[in-house]
């Protein structure tokens, strides 16, 4: 299918939330984890959402040229010509943008997506990344407000983040401690500033203990509770019932989670996962294998000339290629997004 227009965004946003199933969001690099994050959703027969960091967007973009803005078009770019060939629905995304690169990432894609919309196109992401985390609420909130309607303009979803993800992702590192934890006068000044939909849809990073990186479970203390009290907080601000859910959540730093803590945090309205971490592993664990494996082929030992096949980058991006998009399936089975296509 054609990539997600801005119409088919809100209605894979909209069945996550009243279905209780939530999207995995993959970080892509390369056009081979593209392609491998399009076989996952397809062979889950899920709808997605891929996406693209800071740094990925520079790798995007040539390792010595290292230009944000050049990756994540010609990644978009890609990605519109290659999701034609799969039967799900795929929404692009871009991932954490602190405040330092605003100006480089983030803000330059809104107004090409503007100037895109203005001409009777689609927006070239369906949604954008506004990460405050390093920066005040209050700040960050002000912000938020400036972006949120740049992007209602643009057709373009904002995510926000409200609290402090521990670990740490492209350069950015946050202490686990307790700013891990979202309050509920967070959610309520959230509320406040940005609305309930009639300024712009926006996703909302709650955080309740999450940490960027590596982590064997048990490890990261999760309180998906925080979730429930916050959207609690939210309704009571808004005056709806005491089971309205008005925040569609996002949840990060996920590796390392159980099954029951994936989830309550859907049941508390979480509709996107990132996924970043496990399926880097995922892809390049059947790449380390086939190097080792095939050891005396890849190399030219002992004067010997190796043996093409198995050092031709194809052989081993194909095996890496399924390993991830494995990962891919077993992350829509976990936020029970598995046979959730909207058409």
């Amino acid at each position: 299918m054609p990539i997600a227009t801005p119409e088919k965004y809100a209605e894979m946003l909209d069945a996550a939330k009243s279905r209780s199933f939530a999207f995995p969001a993959i970080n892509v690099s390369s056009s081979q984890t593209l392609n491998a994050a399009l076989k996952g959703f397809a062979d889950a027969e899920s709808d997605g959402i891929i996406q693209v960091s800071t740094g990925g967007a520079e790798y995007l973009s040539g390792p010595t040229v290292k230009n944000m803005v050049t990756g994540s078009v010609a990644f978009a770019a890609y990605a519109a010509e290659v999701a034609k060939n799969y039967p799900v629905n795929i929404a692009l995304h871009t991932d954490h943008c602190p405040k330092d690169k605003l100006d480089g990432f983030v803000r330059p894609l809104v107004e090409l997506s503007a100037e895109r919309v203005a001409r009777g196109e689609d927006p070239l992401f369906q949604s954008h990344m506004w990460d405050g985390s390093a920066v005040p609420l209050d700040e960050n909130l002000t912000i938020a407000e400036d972006l949120l309607a740049r992007c209602a303009a643009a057709r373009i979803v904002l995510e926000i983040e409200v609290g402090v993800v521990g670990g740490e992702e492209d350069g950015v590192a946050n202490e686990i401690n307790e700013q891990l934890y979202t309050t509920p006068d967070d959610a309520i000044a959230t509320v406040k500033a940005l609305g309930a939909g009639e300024n712009g849809r926006y996703l909302t990073a709650l955080t309740f203990g999450n940490v960027h990186g590596v982590y064997k479970p048990g490890n990261v203390k999760l309180r998906p509770e925080i979730l429930k009290a916050a959207q609690e907080a939210a309704a009571s601000e808004l005056g709806l019932g005491d089971d309205a859910r008005p925040f569609d959540l996002v949840f990060h730093g996920g590796s390392g989670s159980t099954a029951e803590e994936i989830g309550a945090a859907v049941d508390y309205g979480v509709v996107k996962m990132n996924v970043d971490t496990d399926t880097q592993y995922a892809f390049t664990r059947p790449i380390a294998g086939h190097m080792f494996g095939n050891y005396d082929g890849v190399l030219k030992v002992d004067g010997e000339v190796g043996n093409k096949k198995a050092y031709d980058p194809r052989a081993w991006g194909k095996a890496g290629e399924a390993g991830m998009a494995a990962r891919v399936v077993e992350a829509c089975e976990n936020l029970r997004a598995s046979g959730h296509t909207v058409r």
